[in-house]
């Protein structure tokens, strides 16, 4: 299943805190990157934070994995999640072909 997960930032890190946390927080990024448990990632311009589209078995995975990221962990973002699918409908456009 594919989830989109949308990071916020709770609250902004320190110079310090960013000099301690990112070095961890960029391997275990890509670490679900080479799992196949992140499948694209993005980010985002809108506010500070990132986009993964996700390949999962379950939301509670993709909630599992990325709350296990240091930035997760110590409170500095958040998440939402969407379980999102084909456009299932577009297959209406076809049925009488």
């Amino acid at each position: 299943m594919k989830v989109i997960a949308i990071a916020s930032i709770a609250r902004p890190l320190t110079p310090e805190q960013r000099q301690h946390i990112m070095p961890n927080e960029v391997p275990a990024t890509l670490k679900l990157y080479l799992d196949g448990k992140i499948e694209q990632f993005w980010y985002r311009q809108d506010a500070p934070g990132v986009i993964f589209l996700m390949n999962v078995e379950s939301v509670d995975e993709a909630q599992a994995a990325v709350h296990a990221l240091p930035l997760a962990v110590g409170g500095f973002a958040t998440y939402q999640f969407i379980p999102v699918g084909p456009l299932a409908p577009l297959g209406l456009l076809i049925q009488n072909r």
